[in-house]
Formats: structure tokens, sequence, C-alpha cells
């Protein structure tokens, strides 16, 4: 399956080694994750000289491709929150994850579009078990 991950790049870094193990937790299952560079320090070589309309256009192209969307919204971010909405209108399944100990915005937990599934996780352990049953849920 592909999968669209989506996380803070610009936002803020500090939750990197969980998106990194998210992604790591799908690549081993066999997912494709055209985004999975930016999941660890090489988020740079995704981001840093390219042109934002470059971006954009790469980056809704992956998702246009994508057969879902896992976003950790841990981190506020415009351009994940951008993402999910994207997907959502385009009928792409969204899960969103993030830390039980942050507050996330009320327009995704209270989200009730088709598709979207909202799930808060103790332990990084808990997220990728979480992460695994919404994609075989889509198998």
């Amino acid at each position: 399956m592909k999968v669209y991950f989506a996380c803070s790049i610009t936002g803020g870094r500090q939750d990197e080694a969980v998106y990194s193990q998210l992604v790591q937790a799908m690549l081993a299952d066999g997912h494709e994750v055209p985004t999975a560079a930016i999941a660890g320090a090489g988020y740079r070589s995704l981001e840093g000289h390219h042109d934002a309309v470059d971006v954009y256009t790469r980056d809704v192209t992956w998702i246009e491709e994508a057969d879902a969307l896992v976003a950790e919204v841990s981190t506020p971010s415009h351009g994940v929150g951008y993402e999910i909405s994207y997907a959502l209108e385009r009928g792409k399944p969204v899960l969103c994850l993030y830390r039980r100990d942050v507050v996330v915005s009320k327009m995704l937990t209270g989200n009730t579009m088709p598709g979207i599934q909202v799930s808060e996780y103790a332990t990084v352990e808990r997220g990728i078990e979480a992460m695994k049953d919404f994609l075989a849920g889509l198998s």
C-alpha cells in the first residue's frame, strides 16, 4: 500500500524520533512511503533547497497517488493540516496520531468527515499498533 506520511517540518522537530519509528514500521510491513525522508534528519533533502511551488506540486501528487495518509499531529503544522484536508476531500482514508500529553486542535479531534480516524497514544509502540490496525483495516 502507498502511504503518505505527514508530520511537522517547520513547526518543530521535537518528535523526529517518533516520526522515524512510525515510518520504519510502515516500511518494515512492506508499505511504500514516498515521504519517508521527512521522518528523520534527511527531511532537509526534501524541503531545504526546493522552490515552494515544486514542493506543493510534488506533495499533492503524492497524496493523490497514495492509498492513505498517516499524520503525526502532536506538533501543530499548517502544512500537515492542509495535507489532511486535501486527502479527505479526495476520499483518502486518514489517520491522525498524537501523544496523549498534548492538546490537539478540535478541528481534528471533532472532525466527523468520513474517512478520518484520530487516535492518541501513550507510547510509540501503541502509536505503531494503532497505525498498523488502521492500515490493516484498509486492505
